[in-house]
């Protein structure tokens, strides 16, 4: 079976997706109604298990809170790829992101943050299906210490 579209994509930016995380919680990482897909809040986790931790406004910068909503949108993209059974041209649409960022109360580039989540996302899907409404708050504290929690939903294709 040759690779989709999505998955030449990934392969041409030399981005790997890790297989999908597991629920920290009493939750599920993702739930379909119909061919809605709502995935639950994904975390800035490194290859190497690490967390990005850090607080905006404080002692991370607006690199590093990029950098952590990409890895978000890393394990975003895991998560979609589970949901549509390993084939990622089944997402027909990227609907809405909704981000948390930790930071200080006086820190306001919470956009140019999940920028660093909304643009992977564009970049992987393409402008058909990648542009998505979204929301970026900022928050005093995440679980972990993460700097940044990014979730979605998705439309996807039957099979």
């Amino acid at each position: 079976m040759s690779a989709g579209i999505v998955e030449k994509r990934l392969a041409e930016i030399g981005l790997k997706i890790p297989k999908p995380s597991a629920a920290a919680a009493n939750y599920v990482p993702w739930r379909r109604v119909g061919n809605q897909v709502f995935i639950s809040g994904q975390i800035p986790k490194a290859e190497d298990n690490s967390l990005l931790k850090g607080k905006l406004g404080h002692d991370y910068s607006l690199d590093e809170g990029k950098a952590a909503a990409r890895l978000c949108a890393v394990h975003l993209i895991s998560q979609m790829r589970e949901a549509c059974g390993g084939d990622l041209d089944r997402v027909k649409a990227v609907v809405k992101v909704e981000a948390f960022v930790n930071s200080t109360p006086d820190f306001v580039d919470h956009p140019q943050v999940v920028n660093g989540c909304s643009d992977l996302l564009v970049e992987v899907f393409g402008m058909e299906v990648g542009p998505h409404s979204r929301f970026a708050v900022g928050c005093s504290s995440l679980p972990f210490g993460v700097a940044v929690e990014v979730g979605a939903s998705i439309e996807i294709m039957d099979e």
